[in-house]
């Protein structure tokens, strides 16, 4: 006898959840990439300390990364896995230039706001639908970008 398992949701809302899922993975995706390049580029006096904060951080972006990946696939969808995939809809942009520490914290902050948004977005449409699985697991990674988010913003306390 096979089992087919189901999350139940009907294919519309599969579908509306795995096209925001997939969104978040790309950003995601960008930012765990700007966050290792920025890991391993950084220059500053606080160098020690940004260098091991952006290698926790970008360490906790691979493990949502996989986690966001495998919810599209429950939901029955493919997901993306090129970078060429992750640029054609990602909203966060690659690093450019070079950057000093704060600029580097600045790029990752913008980065993690714009997750906030997305997914308090996503939580929102998923608690709609009935799809408590998404909503939770968004609403860990939000829990883990306002984190994040203010981590990087405490490195900033002497900008005016």
């Amino acid at each position: 006898m096979t089992i087919k398992t189901t999350i139940s949701l009907d294919q519309n809302a599969s579908e509306q959840m795995a096209q925001g899922l997939s969104q978040i993975l790309a950003d995601t995706y960008v930012t765990y990439l700007k966050t290792q390049n920025f890991h391993w580029n950084v220059i500053d006096a606080r160098f020690h300390s940004l260098h091991e904060m952006f290698e926790e951080q970008y360490e906790e972006l691979a493990e949502s990364v996989d986690e966001i990946a495998e919810r599209i696939r429950m939901l029955k969808f493919k997901a993306l896995g090129s970078m060429r995939q992750f640029l054609e809809i990602a909203t966060i942009d690659e690093a450019e230039g070079e950057l000093s520490g704060n600029d580097m914290i600045h790029e990752l902050c913008h980065a993690r706001e714009t997750l906030i948004h997305h997914c308090r977005q996503k939580i929102e449409q998923a608690s709609k639908i009935g799809d408590e699985g998404t909503a939770d697991l968004l609403i860990q990674e939000l829990r883990k970008h306002e984190k994040a988010a203010w981590m990087l913003r405490s490195h900033l306390f002497n900008e005016s």
